[in-house]
């Protein structure tokens, strides 16, 4: 089956490479020393722990960060020391700096199930002025999913060849593929992929459009849908906290656009209070805040980003708009841990202002992987 829908010479005039599935040729298998899920080729086997190379992998952390004024709008022009950075509660020397002068990474996950048909031209469109408000410097990839996730474009800047893409994105014309909706799968391949292998700095961000309702995962209210099942048949399936580490452990945030409606009890002032607990929580359900809303807002916390709500702004250009303007007002903080990075597992991050005024929005977690 084919996402993309272009004659043999017109790919040829447009240079597109040819979409390539990412969810096959490798295997997940989870590593039961370190309870990590890992993408291995056929035929090969766990490798197991590897200090070393983890060491050098994971030595430097980032923490890219907006700074917000009251009125909403990002403030620019702040150095290292405007900021404060501490990991599980301990201050951290800062030693890099970058204020969104290096280029940025995105990644454009975009939904080809039938769900989104109506809105495939609004799509379209919103992708066109995405690339216009991203610096010339900026990478963009494509990839696409329904009931396969494919990588349509690779980081590229040439922008009409991402026109190009876009142009070219519609509905699967397999029906069995029009079936489902494997949102979290995209966004844990799409980690792998391009984050994974060949490891990027600076700012990185999948920018991802759902209705949150993912077919795959079996999320529920119960807190162990979420989690992985060692020790059983399914101790290899992919599942929600697997998808929060990937991005969590390379630094990518998630920039979720949803276009289901805002549930009235998520609030900003309920977000900040519920900041460092997990969002998918007996509280939220009695409010009444669905759970597949709560879980893109579960993601978005502790990868960093955004959960924006489609019906909230004029239109889908405006959405991808803002979310260039924050991603060009950004900083990424670096720092080694002063606690080093032998013990892997969830860390806690806080970042502070000297100047209190201004709110800072940053991810509240990274994980440290086990496996090389």
């Amino acid at each position: 089956m084919l996402l993309l829908s272009v004659p043999a010479e017109a790919q040829k005039r447009a240079k597109l490479p040819k979409p390539k599935r990412l969810d096959s040729g490798v295997l997940l298998r989870r590593d039961p020393a370190t309870g990590d899920l890992q993408r291995i080729a056929p035929g090969a086997t766990l490798t197991g722990s590897a200090p070393a190379t983890l060491r050098a992998r994971v030595a430097l952390v980032e923490v890219s960060c907006n700074v917000f004024a009251s009125d909403g709008k990002p403030i620019r022009g702040l150095t290292a020391s405007d900021f404060r950075l501490y990991e599980e509660g301990v201050e951290q020397k800062i030693v890099h700096f970058d204020a969104a002068s290096a280029p940025a990474s995105l990644v454009l996950v975009l939904d080809t199930s039938p769900s989104v048909f109506r809105d495939l031209d609004e799509i379209r469109q919103a992708t066109r002025a995405l690339s216009k408000h991203l610096a010339s410097q900026d990478e963009v990839a494509v990839v696409t999913f329904a009931a396969r996730t494919r990588l349509v474009l690779p980081f590229t800047r040439d922008r009409q060849l991402l026109e190009r893409a876009i142009a070219a994105y519609g509905l699967p014309s397999d029906p069995e593929e029009a079936r489902g909706s494997k949102i979290y799968e995209s966004g844990f391949l799409a980690a792998e992929e391009l984050f994974g292998s060949a490891p990027r700095q600076g700012r990185k961000a999948l920018i991802l459009l759902t209705d949150g309702q993912d077919t795959s995962l079996g999320l529920s209210w119960d807190p162990a849908s979420a989690l992985p099942k060692s020790g059983t048949a399914a101790a290899d399936r992919l599942t929600f906290e697997d998808v929060a580490r990937a991005l969590a452990s390379r630094g990518v945030e998630l920039y979720a656009v949803t276009t289901q409606p805002r549930p009235p009890a998520f609030t900003d002032a309920w977000l900040a209070a519920n900041r460092s607990e997990v969002l998918v929580n007996a509280r939220a359900r009695e409010a009444g805040m669905p759970h597949y809303t709560l879980y893109l807002a579960e993601l978005v916390r502790r990868a960093g980003g955004q959960l924006l709500f489609l019906r909230e702004m004029e239109n889908l250009g405006d959405v991808y708009r803002r979310v260039a303007e924050n991603l060009g007002a950004q900083y990424v903080l670096g720092y080694y841990p002063s606690a080093g990075i032998g013990r892997a597992g969830w860390r806690s991050l806080q970042v502070e202002l000297i100047n209190q005024r201004d709110k800072v929005s940053h991810r509240t977690a990274y994980y440290v992987s086990a496996s090389p």
